[in-house]
């Protein structure tokens, strides 16, 4: 009787091949960017042929959008469909900026977002793909919360567009300084202290004087 082998990675059953290409295939974008990526070295990380992988995927273009979407994505989805219970818009948008802060930001998903802002020059397309799905995702989510506290007296009544911009825009540095700057610091940034700071800031700015005498 012959003894029993363990068939090659690449036979496994065709359904698990999907998410082990986009498992492979972030970890590849993160650790190399999106240029150094090769097709046949997330293949191989994956551990299927390099043929299998265009089975699922035209080009590289089409497995980034699709590790975004399984992963960023995803993850701004899962909050849209299971919002934080807040009894204020205070602690809705507090709630959920921590919850981005958490999820992308201090995670290795925020790999994702810094490879685009460093190749959007070059790539346009990625730009406008992750603007399109991710950032309008992200844009709803903030804009609803700052309404809603407009519409309640919470806030004060600013310009919610551009309080979105001003809302994100730490948890933006926060990605940048983490992939560029962090190294060259004696301390690594404490990012609970940062994202402290960020929503003590903001909303004591947005906070309505009615609200403060409250």
């Amino acid at each position: 009787m012959m003894p029993a082998t363990s068939p090659p990675r690449w036979q496994r059953r065709a359904d698990a091949r999907p998410q082990e290409l986009l498992d492979a295939a972030l970890a590849e974008f993160i650790e190399r960017g999106y240029v150094a990526t090769r097709l046949d070295t997330v293949a191989r990380r994956a551990g299927v042929a390099k043929a299998t992988l265009y089975r699922y995927y035209a080009n590289k273009f089409e497995l980034f959008k699709a590790v975004v979407r399984s992963a960023v994505v995803a993850e701004i989805d899962e909050l849209a469909a299971n919002p934080a219970k807040a009894a204020s818009a205070r602690e809705e948008l507090a709630a959920l900026l921590s919850a981005f802060f958490q999820r992308i930001v201090n995670s290795p998903l925020s790999g994702i977002p810094k490879l685009v802002i460093g190749e959007a020059g070059n790539f346009p397309e990625i730009a406008r793909f992750y603007h399109d799905e991710v950032i309008d995702r992200a844009r709803a989510l903030v804009l609803a919360a700052l309404r809603r506290g407009i519409a309640s007296g919470e806030f004060r009544a600013i310009d919610a567009d551009y309080g979105f911009r001003i809302a994100v825009a730490p948890l933006l540095l926060a990605i940048i300084w983490k992939h560029s700057f962090q190294a060259c610091e004696p301390q690594p940034l404490d990012f609970d202290r940062y994202l402290a700071a960020h929503l003590d800031l903001l909303l004591g700015g947005l906070t309505a004087p009615s609200a403060e005498a409250a």
